[in-house]
């Protein structure tokens, strides 16, 4: 008599649990793998586990009765409420930005003396600048902090990414656009104006669809970057990168060209001091980096995960990235000579026992007097 037959061998059916790709195991195992690095709070070093049952089944969770993926050893509780700590503060600080951003824009359009051309760009860079704030502030509410969210990788959730980084890209070319014309006048001088706005309107704001159209076919058509809302590292945010850094190299060589102008202008053997002509270059170059964005150039050099640079990375880049939009409406309306002397004028017409009126010589009395010059407060 032959034995009977081994009864025949069970396996459990390969399973993707919206994070990771489970494989068919034999029935009575424990599978473990890396857990994924797209869900905030996880550590990519540390095991994830699925059993699969002796009755070649998945193990079901007790209480919800579902099938049942243990992720509880992937989080790192100390990493977790530091990045969630840096993305409140991130949020916070678009809610200035966003804030300090329109009331820019309600100043510089609601005065007809400030209407000029360097104005007309500072209004669609800012305009730009909070329509980013308000893309990343939903972006963190509505996405990253949702982890099942980005497992199912909802059509609106690529949508939005696709919307973040379109305004992220308009902000660097409107940032392009600024640099340019300040060449254009300390070096062409005579700019029309009305031809110069007609192109920096259609390239900052329409070359980025073009952009964005040649990102989102590619990274949609390759498989393994049309997953987790986009969120993970791929080589195909080439295509993002090399306009943004196309444009920051030109800021930067816009920026060294009107530190050249502002030394010449101040040498030493014309009326003002040597030790004045490097001050004000100072003056200038700190003014133009936010307005130029110069300061993201810091951001590719970043520590490795887990390295103690890393934390001081990220609570800078939070200065750098959120707070841009605070800084430049300082820089550029709040702190800036003719909205101050606007504003105090209209304050004086309408309390004229409680502000005084601008000082007499503060003002040339032309309209749209804010020149690159008197922006750089040389």
């Amino acid at each position: 008599r032959s034995a009977p037959a081994a009864p025949p061998l069970r396996f459990c059916l390969l399973r993707f649990d919206g994070s990771l790709c489970w494989p068919r195991p034999p029935a009575g195992t424990v599978l473990s793998q890396y857990c994924p690095d797209f869900v905030e709070g996880f550590n990519r070093k540390f095991l994830a586990h699925k059993t699969c049952l002796e009755n070649g089944t998945w193990y079901h969770h007790p209480v919800s009765g579902r099938e049942w993926s243990n992720y509880t050893n992937c989080i790192d509780y100390d990493d977790l409420q530091f990045r969630s700590f840096v993305n409140e503060l991130y949020v916070k600080g678009y809610i200035v930005s966003l804030i300090a951003l329109l009331l820019s824009l309600v100043i510089f359009l609601g005065f007809k003396s400030l209407r000029c051309t360097r104005i007309r760009i500072h209004v669609h860079l800012f305009a730009s600048l909070a329509f980013t704030c308000i893309a990343w502030i939903l972006w963190y509410k509505f996405v990253v902090e949702q982890p099942d969210l980005i497992g199912n990788n909802p059509p609106w959730c690529i949508i939005l990414h696709l919307v973040v980084h379109y305004f992220m890209l308009v902000n660097y070319f409107w940032m392009f656009c600024e640099g340019l014309h300040l060449h254009l006048v300390l070096v062409v001088v005579f700019v029309k104006d009305t031809i110069v706005m007609r192109w920096f309107k259609l390239f900052a704001w329409m070359s980025p669809i073009l952009v964005l159209m040649a990102y989102g076919a590619a990274r949609f058509l390759h498989t393994d970057d049309n997953t987790h809302c986009w969120m993970d590292d791929s080589l195909l945010l080439w295509i993002l990168s090399v306009p943004i850094c196309a444009s920051l190299l030109a800021s930067f060589v816009f920026l060294i060209n009107v530190l050249r102008v502002i030394v010449r202008k101040l040498h030493p053997q014309s009326a003002q001091p040597a030790p004045l002509a490097i001050r004000k270059a100072v003056r200038a170059t700190i003014i133009l980096i936010p307005l130029f964005g110069l300061q993201h150039s810091l951001l590719p050099y970043r520590p490795d995960t887990g390295t103690p640079l890393e934390r001081f990375y990220q609570i800078l880049s939070v200065i750098l990235v959120s707070l841009q939009g605070f800084v430049v409406s300082f820089l550029f309306c709040f702190a800036n000579h003719d909205v101050t002397f606007a504003i105090r004028t209209l304050l004086n017409r309408l309390m004229p026992g409680l502000v005084s009126p601008p000082p007499p010589g503060t003002h040339t009395g032309q309209m749209a007097t804010t020149t690159p010059s008197r922006e750089l407060g040389v």
